[in-house]
Formats: structure tokens, C-alpha cells, sequence
């Protein structure tokens, strides 16, 4: 959707979506990879759910800004309960979920954020499968957009396509810091 949204609305920005291994450690490098010929003030990382996680790392390595949709905070925490065999939801590649994955996430896992301005968080209350308190908690001082009701696929995301294409195109033209301010809470549309 966002990629659609940029290449159909959109100038002077480019999207990428590599694909990324399952194995968290291969899949943080294809991020990092996918990333290394854009410079900090012009790159933003946009993830989902685990890709959140990933956007967080990757942002936390390099300097540059995160959007981060309805994001896993601690996978290492909760990723026990999936342990076995899985299928890629995108690719169809199978693969079994083990102890190393957990392992990779485990090391990866920041310890917080440095530079909240560099945050823009998205949840949904409604989410079963990632607590959004946990990402609130988590990017406190970041700029949230709070959606009552929703579910772990964001499904209010489209209301905030352009807004977050103009903040990662405003990222090489200012590095403005929000304030507590700026945090919004919208109500699920029905």
C-alpha cells in the first residue's frame, strides 16, 4: 500500500521492500544492505509488527528515522509459544522456528531508543497479537498515533499514508524534534 502510494503519488522518493531471510540476524543485514547507499537524513524505515522491531534496530545502528506499525517490542519474549515448523505468509518458504532465532532476536534487542524525534509510532488498541501499552511504553517520547479499536494489521493505516510519506520526505529538509504535543489519538472509524 505505501509502496503503491509513493510510486503512483509521490516524487523524489524512492521505496524499497527487500525480502528478508527468516533467520533475524541474515534478515537485520538484508535490512542494513537494502539501506547503505541512502544517506541518514534521507533514509526512513517503515516496519510492521516484527518489521517494526527490525525498522527499530536497523534506525538505532544507522541514525535515521522509524515509522513503526503496530511493532513487536521484545520478540525474544514471546516468540517460544511459535516455536516449530512455520510458513513465510509472503514467499511461502517453510522453515522451523528454533531456539536460535530467539537467540538472534535476544542479541538484537535495543536496550531503548536514543533519539525519539527519529520515532513515529503507529498502534491500534484493538491489536490481539503485539500489546500496543508495550510500544507506547517502549518509544514514550516518540510522536504516537493512537487508534482505538483496530487489529494487528493496522487496518486504519490508509487514513495515514500521506502523512507519513511528508515526515520522511521532511527528515532531509529539517530534523524537527515533535513534541509531547504533537501526539495524536484518533478513534476507529466503523
Amino acid at each position: 500500500m505505501l509502496g503503491d502510494y509513493i510510486a503512483n503519488c509521490v516524487t523524489g522518493v524512492a521505496c524499497r521492500v527487500p525480502e528478508l531471510h527468516h533467520r533475524p540476524a541474515r534478515a537485520i543485514e538484508q535490512v542494513e544492505a537494502a539501506c547503505a547507499d541512502v544517506p541518514v537524513d534521507d533514509l526512513t524505515l517503515v516496519g510492521s509488527s516484527l518489521g517494526g522491531f527490525y525498522a527499530t534496530v536497523a534506525a538505532e545502528r544507522r541514525g535515521c528515522r522509524a515509522a513503526l506499525l503496530n511493532p513487536a517490542v521484545r520478540p525474544h519474549e514471546h516468540f517460544e509459544k511459535y516455536l516449530g515448523p512455520q510458513r513465510n505468509l509472503y514467499t511461502g518458504e517453510e522453515f522451523v522456528l528454533g531456539p536460535e532465532h530467539i537467540a538472534d532476536l535476544k542479541a538484537m534487542q535495543p536496550a531503548g531508543i536514543t533519539r525519539a524525534e527519529r520515532y513515529w509510532l503507529f498502534v491500534e488498541t484493538g491489536d490481539v497479537v503485539c500489546d500496543y501499552r508495550e510500544a507506547v511504553a517502549f518509544y514514550r517520547d516518540a510522536l504516537h498515533t493512537v487508534v482505538r479499536g483496530g487489529d494487528h494489521t493496522l487496518a486504519s493505516f490508509p487514513e495515514h499514508v500521506p502523512d507519513l510519506v511528508e515526515w520522511a520526505k521532511s527528515s532531509s529538509r529539517r530534523r524537527a524534534r515533535p513534541s509531547r504535543s504533537r501526539r495524536r489519538t484518533a478513534s476507529a472509524r466503523r
